[in-house]
């Protein structure tokens, strides 16, 4: 195996699925190696053949997607990738429950949904679970066939709070790669996850494999371009030359998915400040946008003492193509704002830094503005870098990602903080 020769010890094999093995590995407490096989199976391994230079098709893939998400801020278990063929993850009890979410109807679910038409779209996207269970052919469950297995896991009973989570995060990581793939014109039809609980942190988080046994892809929203497995399900017999074709389109796909993290939008928010002395306030915008992956100048300038040259640098900012906001950061009287907002066809939003003693009457000068001029007004720091972001994150997927992830996030923290609570008080 490669991994042998970057001196990575092995343990016991913990588990060995159809196309991966799994490794304990001493050296580095409550890791495991994923090492994948050139191995591509159907139907509950009913068809099931050797794909040379498969295992490392499947690590690319998954590596990619994981790192995305991870960035965005989705717990994952991935660690890093090994080597061609393996990656390490945070070892996890898995949960034997197979979460699908899907944009559009195909396959299976017009077989268990006659009359559905196939291409029917749901918004929101459509969330199933179906029971890890070879023998049965994966039976679909419910919400409560899960909550009544009350299964356990590395500590943690799932239980309803847990199904919330994980019928959440499907959702979040559907529409996360969702968007991702739309740069690239390709329609992510569906989405097979899974969880597990991590051992040392006792958290749910992503686990497995997310590669292109786990999804349909669509160049062009086209059915019959399908880059995924389906095109493997869909042979009527297994030849070399059949096999290749469907390798060369797991082959597209693991070059593709490494554009997943990069986007060709910049963008960057300038934020103006009438006086040095709002410095902090003005940091907190900076260190609020670089949570989001944007890049922030800071600039002191005065209209009312200097209106030429607000408008000087209004237009340093505008001439080098750069999708850019602008943040107005003044107290008092605020014409920063309003001053820029009627002079640029480029969003301006106020965030003024309301003092105790006249805020209530300063926050007016940020409100009332003349007609023509749309200048929003937040007070937080933060909302100001969240409305930048907003923006950007329309032609942008890796600041959508984190904006989608950050909602996800708030939610999970809310409801494990209610289960929590009704703990204490039971």
């Amino acid at each position: 195996f490669l991994f042998r020769s970057l001196d990575l010890k092995l343990g016991k094999k913990v588990n060995e699925g159809k196309t991966k093995e799994v490794y304990e590995l001493p050296d580095i407490p409550g890791c495991v190696l994923m090492q994948s096989k050139d191995q591509i199976t159907a139907g509950n391994a009913a068809r099931k053949d050797r794909m040379e230079g498969k295992a490392a098709i499947s690590n690319t893939t998954t590596s990619c997607v994981f790192q995305l998400l991870q960035e965005a801020g989705i717990k994952t278990a991935f660690v890093r990738k090994q080597s061609d063929t393996a990656f390490i993850a945070a070892h996890c009890e898995m949960i034997p429950i197979e979460w699908v979410c899907r944009r559009i109807a195909t396959g299976s679910f017009l077989k268990r949904n006659p009359g559905v038409k196939e291409g029917y779209k749901f918004y929101p996207p459509k969330i199933e679970m179906f029971y890890k269970d070879d023998a049965n052919n994966d039976p679909q469950w419910s919400e409560e066939q899960l909550i009544e297995a009350k299964f356990c896991f590395a500590g943690l009973t799932i239980g309803q709070t847990e199904v919330d989570i994980m019928a959440r995060s499907t959702q979040a990581i559907f529409e996360i790669l969702e968007k991702s793939w739309q740069p690239q014109n390709c329609t992510l039809v569906d989405l097979k996850i899974e969880f597990g609980v991590n051992i040392l942190t006792k958290e749910i988080v992503l686990a497995d494999v997310i590669d292109n046994d786990s999804w349909r892809l669509w160049p062009s929203g086209d059915r019959s371009q399908q880059k995924d497995k389906q095109s493997y399900r869909d042979l009527k017999e297994v030849t070399p030359e059949a096999l290749q074709m469907v390798k060369r389109n797991f082959e597209w796909v693991a070059e593709r998915v490494e554009l997943l993290l990069k986007t060709k939008s910049q963008g960057r928010v300038v934020v103006l400040m009438g006086s040095p002395s709002d410095l902090s306030h003005c940091e907190k915008i900076k260190k609020a946008c670089a949570t989001f992956g944007i890049p922030c100048e800071l600039r002191v300038t005065s209209a009312h003492k200097g209106p030429d040259e607000t408008l000087r640098i209004k237009a340093e900012y505008e001439g080098d193509g750069i999708p850019t906001v602008f943040v107005a950061v003044a107290g008092r009287s605020n014409g920063l704002g309003p001053v820029m907002s009627g002079n640029t066809a480029y969003p301006v939003v106020n965030c003024p830094p309301l003092s105790a003693d006249w805020g209530a009457q300063d926050v007016w000068s940020s409100l009332r503005l003349p007609s023509g001029l749309g200048c929003p007004t937040t007070l937080s720091p933060e909302g100001a870098a969240q409305f930048a972001a907003q923006i950007f994150g329309l032609n942008n997927h890796l600041v959508w990602a984190k904006l989608r992830s950050n909602m996800l996030n708030t939610w999970i923290s809310l409801k494990q903080a209610d289960k929590k609570l009704r703990e204490c008080t039971l």
